[in-house]
């Protein structure tokens, strides 16, 4: 039958299976009531729902940024959404959200390539295993529901690539009826007068009691804020919720998504003095394409037994294209002429199955799962020489083959009337790459095995009606990534234990706060050095410090919250002991944000405030910069965003919500080092900029 609210699948057994991972306080007997007559019932997976309810009693720090969050609060992008989440460092190169690049607790933001990616739960990495930086990144905000981002306590439920945490990022659900969503925003660069287009239309319901289909469709087109930023994005989904019959559901999706873009690089220190909106790198562009797909089947034959069998594959096809230069110290240096341009196609074809079970045997919970995972990559580097206009379409020709396996174990031990949960667990992976060098004449190949057991132990108390205690040790794991491999220097696999210790503390139904001690000791960290274009392994890292939370509602019309992370970070080791003692690159020491709400009627004013202490861009800790700007020390920065929203009733089930907003208010010149095919010079961070939108359901 038709479920009673979007979004949740709709059987009793996942209530128990949700409240047996996650302890919280005890329900009376209207709640439990109400729960059964209207059936709403979690996927029964570890993190469960992704609602701020859910964070309450997770065993691990954990953030939920919700619908209202996301779209209401004149966020850019889904960077710029994120920049409140304790622990959470964003820097952002676009202001388009093309190519992200988040960071969790002084791990390395450049390309995302630290922490796991979800998007309903399914990996989104262009190579899951090989290739988990996000060099490819299929997703819109309008597309979102909601963000899930749990740092810690996630580990054997998801993996590998998980020192960072897991970011699942929900897609909106099918509505229960038929609806209609059009929206339309406008971001208007102040320095250039640059405009970008962002277009949604969502229509979905449920057509008969038992099917719910989809379509969302969203559309980017225009500049981004700086020179040379030309971008038009095409992203595509359908949905699709079946139930055939009382005890067994389907839930599939299909994506398409499509950007190109020309990609503005890097400045020199003198040229960003100039003009921080200019372009240097005028080759510079982006062309990428991907096909998704995922089927999940959920199976419940009993109320105490619940199966899902998680089924994925997706095609890419993502090129970059960048200049060199003979001429300069470094082939990245923005003030060398460029002597040709190099296209790195690469194409992938991604599998993946894991079934899981959960069962429910008195109080304890078990949930059994298993992962296959199969990577075929085509490396490929091809050059134009410019003086002559040849053109080198052998200049690397590698094929990548990766076979990945996992199995992972968990038991919910629930005691004291459920208001204690011990959960011990196990992950194996087992990860085999092969590669061969398809160059004529050539016959290298070479393979990388890791295979590693990865325990872990989560504990929740709800030690009274108002203290939730929580803490939890895990290990993780992150393979040799085909990157690493192409280039010289040197590589592992590398491997950490984290720890967290905290509380959340609801002394009044309207004021929450939440604390968390956390600590990363990592093991082989590999950093890429932009100034030798090599990989340097820096040996054992430490990542620690204390994540502050606070929320309060003083009125039913006001929402306050502050948040603020001191992060201590220390290179401990290396082949060479020469970094001993620094801190990690783009590691701030300080983060805090402020953000505010206020309702009056049909209007709704929001602000949020960033500062993000100063910072060092390299493994050396070079503080003064260098002159081609490859290193050097990051300064602080003020972020301040504001909106002005309203509500427009327009009878018949309509409602028009007008918005307009101010991005980086105090047009802070914020900026970072370069990241991947301009790995030299000054990144700048988008500058003021006007958000205007249009939100019409019906």
């Amino acid at each position: 039958m038709k479920p009673a609210v979007a979004g949740f699948s709709r059987r009793p057994l996942s209530i128990l299976v949700s409240l047996a991972l996650m302890p919280a306080l005890p329900l009376s007997a209207e709640e439990v009531a109400s729960t059964e007559l209207d059936q709403i019932v979690v996927e029964g997976d570890w993190l469960g729902a992704p609602s701020k309810e859910a964070v309450k009693t997770y065993t691990g720090a954990r953030n939920v940024v919700e619908s209202e969050e996301l779209h209401e609060r004149g966020a850019l992008n889904l960077e710029d959404a994120l920049r409140r989440v304790p622990g959470v460092q964003v820097l952002d190169e676009t202001g388009t959200g093309i190519l992200p690049n988040i960071g969790v607790r002084g791990l390395n933001p450049l390309r995302s390539e630290r922490v796991q990616l979800l998007v309903d739960g399914y990996p989104v990495a262009i190579g899951p295993y090989t290739n988990v930086g996000v060099s490819l990144f299929p997703v819109t905000l309008p597309s979102l529901e909601a963000v899930d981002i749990a740092r810690g306590g996630a580990a054997v439920h998801y993996g590998p690539n998980n020192v960072g945490g897991v970011l699942n990022l929900v897609t909106r659900p099918i509505p229960n009826a038929f609806e209609q969503t059009l929206r339309e925003r406008l971001l208007i660069a102040e320095d250039t007068g640059h405009v970008l287009t962002d277009t949604y239309y969502r229509a979905g319901g449920f057509v008969t009691d038992n099917l719910g289909l989809q379509f969302q469709a969203n559309l980017l087109k225009g500049n981004g804020f700086r020179d040379h930023s030309d971008t038009e994005v095409q992203n595509y989904i359908l949905d699709v919720d079946y139930f055939a019959d009382d005890i067994n559901e389907f839930k599939a999706q299909l994506q398409y998504y499509d950007v190109t873009a020309d990609l503005p690089g890097a400045l020199s220190p003198a040229a960003y003095q100039s003009d921080r909106n200019q372009s240097q790198r005028p080759y510079d562009r982006f062309d990428a394409d991907m096909w998704r797909a995922t089927l999940t089947w959920i199976h419940t034959p009993s109320d105490d037994v619940e199966f899902q069998w998680r089924n994925f594959a997706h095609k890419a096809d993502r090129t970059f294209y960048y200049s060199q230069s003979s001429s300069a110290s470094h082939w990245a240096d923005p003030e060398g002429a460029a002597s040709n341009v190099n296209d790195t196609p690469r194409i992938f074809h991604v599998y993946g199955t894991e079934p899981r079970i959960t069962k429910q045997l008195g109080n304890h919970t078990i949930m059994l799962g298993g992962r296959y995972v199969r990577e075929e990559v085509e490396f490929d580097i091809n050059r134009l020489t410019l003086a002559d206009g040849n053109y080198n379409d052998e200049l690397r020709d590698w094929d990548f083959a990766t076979n990945a396996y996992a199995a992972y174990v968990s038991d919910t031990i629930s005691l004291l009337d459920d208001r204690l949960s011990i959960t011990p667990g196990i992950r194996y992976e087992e990860v085999r790459t092969d590669w061969v060098d398809e160059k004529a004449g050539s016959n290298l190949t070479d393979s990388n095995n890791v295979s590693a057991w990865l325990p872990g132990l989560t504990v929740g108390l709800q030690a009274t009606d108002k203290v939730f205690l929580f803490a939890n040790a895990q290990r993780s794991l992150v393979p040799v990534q085909t990157a690493q491999v192409v280039r010289e220097g040197e590589f592992d696999n590398e491997t950490a234990w984290n720890y967290e210790l905290g509380a959340r503390w609801q002394p009044y139904s309207n004021l929450q706060t939440t604390a968390t001690l956390f600590r990363i000791d990592y093991e082989d960290q590999i950093q890429h050095n932009r100034n030798t274009d090599r990989y340097e392994n820096l040996g054992e890292t430490r990542q620690q410090g204390i994540e502050l939370e606070s929320r309060w509602s003083p009125t039913t019309d006001v929402d306050l919250g502050l948040t603020y992370t001191f992060l201590d970070t220390e290179q401990l080791s290396d082949s060479s002991s020469s970094f001993a003692g620094n801190d990690l690159p783009n590691a701030p020491r300080h983060h805090v944000s402020a953000d505010a709400v206020y309702r009056t009627g049909l209007w709704t004013a929001s602000a949020t405030a960033l500062y993000a202490s100063s910072s060092f861009s390299d493994p050396e800790n070079t503080v003064e910069e260098t002159p081609n700007g490859s290193a050097g020390k990051l300064p602080a920065y003020t972020l301040v965003n504001t909106r002005l929203g309203r509500d427009i009733p327009l009878g018949n089930d309509m409602t028009l919500n007008v918005g307009l907003g101010v991005n980086n208010l105090l047009d802070d010149d914020a900026y970072f080092r370069g990241a991947d095919v301009s790995p030299i010079g000054r990144v700048p961070m988008p500058g003021r900029t006007y958000v205007l939108e249009g939100q019409l359901s019906f």
